[in-house]
């Protein structure tokens, strides 16, 4: 048996546990991702109905001159812009960081 060096926990960390994702271990999988997409539509069609409503509230107080609420229709588009773009993005956003972190050794 070799003595210990000073670089023995890092050898430790690098243990690969040999896990990686895998279609088909568990059942119901299709269901899920049914759920998840129908999730998905239900919350882009609710981020659609937001948008409508900030950009009234929007229009409303600029032509009322309510600074307060021409604000808030301005700051609730700009959400809903970008619930939009992360909605839409959803898939890209997860298979770009899964591909990242694959190549993570």
């Amino acid at each position: 048996m070799s003595s210990p060096t000073p670089y023995d926990h890092l050898v430790r960390l690098a243990f690969d546990p040999g896990i990686s994702p895998k279609g088909g271990g568990l059942p119901g999988l299709e269901v899920l991702r049914s759920v998840v997409s129908s999730l998905n539509l239900f919350c882009i069609v609710a981020v659609a109905g937001a948008l409508a409503i900030s950009l009234g509230v929007w229009a409303w107080g600029h032509h009322t001159g309510g600074h307060q609420a021409e604000s808030n229709g301005k700051k609730g588009a700009l959400v809903c812009v970008g619930a939009a773009l992360g909605l839409g993005a959803v898939n890209g956003i997860i298979a770009f960081f899964t591909a990242l972190g694959s190549h993570i050794r």
